[in-house]
């Protein structure tokens, strides 16, 4: 995707009133580093902290840092990103995979029941990684790295679930395309709806529930609310730090080495922090409230890998390459 002066882009999202920070000439603007997350997400933010702090350290970035969607919102990140509004975007997979398809292979439910395994899928250095990078290359993106947020559980207020028939007439909400297909592979009905919107559409019973990882929750204090949480990998995304491709190019080897760093820093330092915080504060807010988590043994599970199915395939068809679809899963099962 060709770069279209950011002024013009600024002002087609409505955005004018920042056109005057981003509408410099290449090169003579500083650096722009933009997310969505907010400093109130205390499992995700320190990651964005660790890495613009690294790029920073060891490149020399002067970044202009819009955080909480101040610059671009959780949609338009990317698409600014492309046509060079900002230069690097902290964003979630879910907003963008289908756009570009091979992230949803770190997406798909039942992918693998080891979370360490899906860590090493997910690690910027891995096979699995250099294939994503590989098939973002033609679309002009490159993946520096990212947080594993997690598997997705199903959260509801009335009823446990334990079976797919469970989900049946549900109205679960969810924030990607892949959990969509996931919640009505299920039976249910999938909701499209922002985090923020989310406590009172449960209170007033707009939803009957969600998919989402556990920062969601507790971010948002759904504790609350919800009642019931099944844990299995119904699905899983990542927070990852994107950049063009031919902005990356045009960097001194110096810069591009800063990056990369900065992406593992990302992955390994960020994943960590998110990790002990999910551990030490978030599960134990969640047991406190009284939300109940079921654990489904190997039989239980069975329904629900038969289920989803059709998810994979959907994906398959989405990603047009049977055989790349085929290497993103045996190198997420073989990590």
């Amino acid at each position: 995707m060709n770069a279209v002066p950011r002024r013009s882009f600024l002002a087609a999202a409505g955005l004018g009133v920042l056109a005057g920070v981003a509408g410099c000439a290449p090169g003579a603007h500083r650096p722009v580093a933009a997310t969505y997350l907010t400093t109130s997400y205390d499992d995700l933010y320190p990651g964005v902290e660790m890495f613009l702090g690294k790029a920073r350290e060891l490149g020399g970035f002067d970044f202009d840092v819009f955080p909480s969607g101040q610059l671009l919102g959780a949609e338009e990140l990317v698409p600014g990103m492309l046509h060079g509004v900002a230069d690097v975007v902290v964003q979630t997979s879910s907003y963008v995979s289908s756009s570009f398809p091979i992230l949803g292979s770190l997406e798909l439910p039942f992918t693998t029941e080891d979370f360490d395994r899906y860590l090493r899928a997910c690690d910027p250095d891995s096979d699995m990684s250099k294939l994503i990078n590989q098939r973002l290359t033609g679309q002009n993106m490159r993946m520096l790295g990212g947080m594993a947020t997690g598997f997705e559980y199903l959260w509801t207020i009335d009823k446990p679930i334990r079976t797919p028939e469970d989900v049946r007439g549900l109205r679960m909400r969810v924030a990607g395309e892949i959990e969509g297909e996931t919640v009505k592979a299920l039976g249910g009905a999938p909701v499209f709806l922002g985090s923020a919107e989310l406590y009172q559409a449960l209170e007033r019973g707009t939803i009957d529930g969600m998919m989402s990882y556990l920062g969601t929750v507790v971010s948002r204090d759904l504790q609350e609310i919800l009642r019931y949480g099944t844990a299995a990998h119904f699905g899983a995304y990542t927070v990852d730090a994107y950049c063009r491709n031919d902005w990356y190019a045009g960097l001194a080897p110096q810069q591009r080495h800063a990056l990369d760093e900065a992406g593992r820093v990302l992955f390994r330092d960020g994943t960590a922090k998110l990790v002990d915080v999910h551990e030490h504060e978030y599960l134990p807010a969640v047991r406190d409230a009284g939300v109940e988590l079921i654990e489904l043994d190997e039989v239980q599970l069975r329904p629900f890998r038969d289920a989803v199915s059709t998810v994979h395939e959907r994906w398959r068809d989405l990603l047009g390459d049977p055989a790349a679809a085929q290497r993103a899963l045996q190198l997420i099962r073989d990590a």
